[in-house]
């Protein structure tokens, strides 16, 4: 299993001793974007890490949404790319059409980027409908390290939000991730 962490603007400066590769929250919406992003993603680079980038899904106009977040992410060839399902901050969220839907637009205008859904155990179980994750499933359930409690296949699993979100993959090392996430 490799190390990981996933940072938002939260964390304008962080650790990446032991850390193999590392999310960025990029944008939310259609108006958010994090103002530290340039600034992670250079760290994260620096350090050698696989980086990926991520855009936190609101309610309706999924195709807008994904647009916007690539405009404004800083990505390159090997970087990873996901988008982020759960509850908003008002409590609503977007539907399993709208999650889909970002997908599948994510996958057509970046096709040689690998393209993730995160979410939680929950909302796996109880919300999604399609169980449709593009290239992979990032799937939040704070037990045991690598040990989810889903039946799907996953790729990333978040065991962690204290002190910061920490994940870990399911890959053997650094280079055979850096090889899935080329494409």
């Amino acid at each position: 299993m490799l190390h990981g962490i996933d940072v938002s603007s939260y964390q304008e400066t962080f650790d990446t001793d032991g850390v193999d590769f590392v999310f960025i929250k990029a944008t939310e919406g259609r108006s958010y974007v994090n103002p530290h992003l340039a600034a992670q993603a250079k760290r994260a680079r620096d350090a050698g890490c696989v980086v990926g980038f991520y855009h936190f899904l609101w309610p309706g106009k999924a195709a807008e949404q994904v647009r916007f977040f690539l405009a404004r992410t800083p990505e390159k060839s090997g970087d990873l790319l996901a988008v982020d399902w759960e509850r908003t901050g008002d409590g609503t969220r977007a539907s399993n059409a709208d999650k889909d839907k970002s997908l599948h637009e994510l996958k057509r205008l970046r096709p040689d980027h690998r393209a993730l859904l995160y979410c939680g155990r929950s909302f796996w179980l109880d919300v999604d409908r399609t169980s449709y994750a593009g290239d992979g499933l990032w799937i939040a359930d704070y037990v045991e390290p690598g040990e989810p409690r889903i039946e799907a296949d996953w790729r990333i699993h978040q065991y962690t939000d204290h002190p910061i979100d920490k994940n870990v993959a399911d890959f053997a090392s650094p280079a055979e991730l850096r090889s899935w996430a080329g494409g």
